[in-house]
Parts: structure tokens; sequence; C-alpha cells
């Protein structure tokens, strides 16, 4: 692995999508990941970016930091958006990969609100 390349990634989703990974132990996706055969990750630069573009007005949404190193060899970085390499996991996502689930609240100016480590 490439000594420079993020040791975390972050997949937004809402808290009921979640909520039925936990439930069976896996996160298959959400409906744009099934759509596009891949689940969608950011890393932390793009992360701000991927809620603002994709995300707007939607409330109960989660952060999941999820661990590289625990993804095996499903991971790939793909050019995207502006042909910036985005990472992509080409199998269901264990909940075991997850190492914090972040709220995303929207503040009362319609703004999310990001943790100060974003």
């Amino acid at each position: 692995m490439d000594p420079n390349a993020p040791k975390l990634i972050y997949k937004v989703t809402s808290q009921s999508e979640w909520a039925s990974a936990e439930s069976v132990g896996v996160f298959a996706g959400a409906p744009i990941d099934f759509q596009d055969g891949f689940i969608h990750f950011s890393t932390e630069a793009q992360l701000r970016e991927t809620v603002e573009k994709h995300f707007q007005g939607q409330a109960d949404l989660l952060v999941l930091s999820v661990e590289i190193d625990r993804l095996g060899h499903e991971i790939n970085w793909e050019a995207s958006r502006g042909g910036q390499l985005f990472p992509h996991l080409y199998a269901p996502l264990s909940i075991e990969a997850v190492v914090e689930v972040i709220d995303l609240p929207i503040g009362k100016d319609g703004c999310f609100i990001f943790p100060d480590n974003f």
C-alpha cells in the first residue's frame, strides 16, 4: 500500500440505511451505490464537497469512518469529479471496517455542521 494513501475513507449514509446495516452486519449500499455497482466513498479532503453536491436538503445523515486496511483488495481508486481519484468498494461493507459513526446535523442556516476534524 502507498505510504501516502489515507488510512480512513468516508461514506455518507442515512441513519435508516445504517440501522439496517447494523442489523445484518454489512452495509450493502445506498440506492446510488446499487445503481453504479459499487459503494461510493470520499477521502477526508473530498468529503465536504461530496456532501454539498449530493446530499443538500437531506436530514438524518451520518458519516461512516472506514479503515481502508479492513477492506481487503476490493477497494479501487477511480477517476471521477474533476479527475480526482475516489475510493470505490466493489463488495459489501462489513460493519467491522467502520471505526466511527459521526452525526452530520444541519444548522439553522441550512448548512451541514461538520465535526472540527473535517
